[in-house]
């Protein structure tokens, strides 16, 4: 084992390839610098990676590092990590910072970790299962780590890897707004994820989603219905934005039990694919019962594995919206009562905003009803200002007092 693992630790330390052209992604300075065990988690190649090796170059202490999604390490165990540490000693000499790639391959690798941090090591790890990191951290590692997730590029990462920055001119002249939206529609279409961005190569994507649905939800959690967790990821993609509870889901793709669609929906959760968000009701106990609405980790993905026969870039642009929310935290709730509001933002105890998604109001009666969703959250949650989402409409309406501002959703996207 102490052979292959030196040959592993030398030839990944020979093929990185990372360089300064890679869009540096935003993390706090104080993350990186603080004593407790970093763990970044987020969906298979969203940049986690990268991120690791941009902290790696800016830290004195570099070479104890290794990416545990090597078919090589298949027989890596727990009690391996001290030969790995022995190995580490031997190629570089004494350091007291570590990284760790895709960490959620190894068994028990806490307790290692845990081994680590308590003799006053620095380490950094990565992973992409939310559940097993959860559950892992929460036993051994309880009070010891902070976590940072991440996702694709935002719109402000990704005008970043188009070499674009937004300059006040362009906010003022009708060519800066062009050139905005036009990235804005490419962003809309193409999504955040680096790799398929650079490429441009639909073959990538399919081999993403194929490694997330096999290898991170069916063999992580041995799923064996093969169809049936494909059946419900395409409809899931199909019906971005839309309402849904496990007895309904099991109905449509032909499952007997809704114990096993929640199962299901749960595994594409821990993957970082999908995302559901509750009906807001004071009472925990309804927003359980209620029905939920689902969205993308990425517009392309979720456009390239859908069934979407007809115009469907209103759920689109509110999936990327319910994105951009949960990368910048937000805890976050859908209003119905006698209308809708499309999102509702918790803070404390008590709703703080809400955000209504329109993405063309196409006649008065559609802006009538969208004002309408938004203005009863706004009655309800005693809030004097609200969000309206779109494409490209700018406008500030006043109603009683409240004020409710429509902004296109590139410029809310840059803020």
């Amino acid at each position: 084992m102490k052979q292959l693992l030196k040959k592993v630790v030398i030839d990944q330390q020979q093929n990185l390839s990372w360089h300064p052209k890679n869009i540096v992604r935003n993390i706090p300075k104080k993350l990186v610098k603080s004593p407790e065990i970093l763990v970044i988690s987020g969906v298979r190649r969203c940049g986690k990676s990268t991120l690791l090796q941009q902290i790696r170059a800016t830290l004195p202490e570099q070479n104890f590092y290794l990416n545990f999604d090597d078919e090589r390490l298949v027989g890596f165990s727990v009690n391996d990590f001290q030969t790995l540490h022995e190995v580490f000693l031997e190629l570089f000499g004494e350091q007291k910072t570590f990284y760790f790639d895709e960490i959620q391959n190894i068994p028990e690798w806490e307790r290692f970790v845990r081994r680590l941090y308590d003799y006053g090591y620095k380490v950094f790890v990565t992973g992409s299962n939310a559940a097993m990191l959860s559950r892992e951290l929460g036993t051994r590692l309880t009070g010891r780590y902070l976590r940072w997730e991440l996702f694709p590029f935002s719109f402000n990462e990704f005008l970043a890897f188009k070499g674009k920055k937004i300059t006040a001119g362009d906010l003022l002249s009708t060519s800066g707004k062009t050139s905005i939206l036009r990235l804005f529609n490419d962003y809309f279409k193409h999504g955040g994820f680096p790799l398929y961005l650079s490429s441009g190569n639909d073959d990538y994507l399919k081999s993403l989603f194929e490694n997330i649905i096999y290898r991170d939800v069916m063999v992580r959690n041995n799923i064996r219905n093969e169809q049936e967790i494909l059946t419900l990821t395409r409809y899931l993609a199909s019906a971005v934005a839309q309402p849904s509870t496990n007895n309904s889901l099991s109905k449509i793709i032909n499952v007997k039990h809704a114990t096993t669609v929640r199962k299901y929906i749960s595994c594409l959760e821990n993957s970082y694919l999908i995302y559901q968000i509750n009906k807001y009701d004071v009472s925990f106990k309804k927003q359980l019962h209620n029905p939920k609405k689902t969205y993308f980790i990425d517009n392309a993905l979720a456009q390239k594995f859908g069934f979407n026969f007809s115009d469907n870039n209103g759920q689109m642009l509110e999936n990327l919206a319910l994105i951009e929310l949960k990368r910048r935290s937000k805890e976050v709730y859908y209003h119905q009562d006698k209308q809708e509001c499309d999102f509702v933002l918790k803070e404390g105890n008590h709703i703080c905003e809400a955000i209504q998604v329109c993405y063309s109001f196409g006649s008065a009666k559609t802006k009538e009803r969208e004002i309408a969703g938004l203005s009863e959250a706004m009655e309800q949650y005693r809030l004097n200002k609200g969000i309206i989402l779109t494409y490209d409409t700018e406008e500030i309406i006043r109603i009683n007092r409240k004020v409710i501002t429509i902004i296109p959703a590139w410029k809310w996207l840059t803020q």
